[in-house]
């Protein structure tokens, strides 16, 4: 499983890049990963030279493919003004500017940090509904962390929760490619070219469509 941490954290050390690293620890304890993490203050500058000149430089291109060919993120900002920071939301225009469908499908745990409890729900509010818009998939579990909350009571508990999800959630995913359907919904025999006929399955009681345009006939011929 290859695993990318997005921090946003300006400081150093930074309370931001501690929660990714907690909840990458806590789902490389679940499955196997090969953790990256990707710091966007040391992207600053490439992130603004991207949007004035419409290509990333190196070390950008090379955070933008980790990110494409992950199998599952995190990404975490602290908070300011009640939603997530500008450098986060420019390296996720800057990537999806280049690539619309960078995210589409891509197992996502959103995180934040502030310094008080009110903005919590910068996770529902700003976090889930931009990664909604990238096509990503969300999982249930946000993690917030305010300052009161490090080495308190419930924090452990939430990242536990949130990795276990983002774990189970990327191998969902990563089982296989999913099975050849019919145009009913239901999956095609071996040799059966799709939208052919079932008899033996009709013979048995299946589920059997009828078109609505044959319904529509049989309801004007009754009345």
């Amino acid at each position: 499983m290859k695993l990318v941490v997005v921090s946003a954290g300006l400081g150093v050390p930074s309370s931001t890049r501690l929660l990714g690293d907690r909840l990458a620890a806590a789902t490389a304890g679940r499955t196997p990963a090969d953790v990256r993490v990707i710091e966007l203050r040391d992207l600053a500058v490439a992130i603004a030279h991207n949007f004035t000149s419409g290509f990333p430089g190196a070390a950008l291109s090379a955070a933008f493919d980790a990110v494409t060919a992950a199998d599952g993120l995190i990404v975490v900002t602290p908070v300011f003004s009640a939603s997530y920071s500008g450098l986060f939301k420019s390296f996720f225009d800057a990537l999806s500017g280049g690539d619309p469908d960078a995210l589409a499908g891509k197992p996502v745990l959103i995180a934040a940090t502030g310094g008080t409890a009110r903005h919590s729900l910068v996770l529902d509010h700003a976090l889930r509904p931009l990664f909604a818009h990238l096509k990503a998939v969300v999982v249930p579990t946000g993690v917030y962390a305010a300052a009161e909350d490090w080495g308190a009571e419930g924090l452990d508990g939430r990242i536990e929760r949130a990795a276990g999800e983002l774990a189970a959630l990327t191998a969902g995913l990563s089982a296989g490619r999913p099975a050849e359907r019919t145009g009913t919904g239901r999956q095609a025999p071996a040799g059966q070219a799709d939208g052919a006929e079932e008899p033996a399955a009709e013979e048995a009681g299946a589920f059997r469509v009828v078109p609505f345009e044959q319904q529509l006939a049989a309801l004007r011929a009754t009345g």
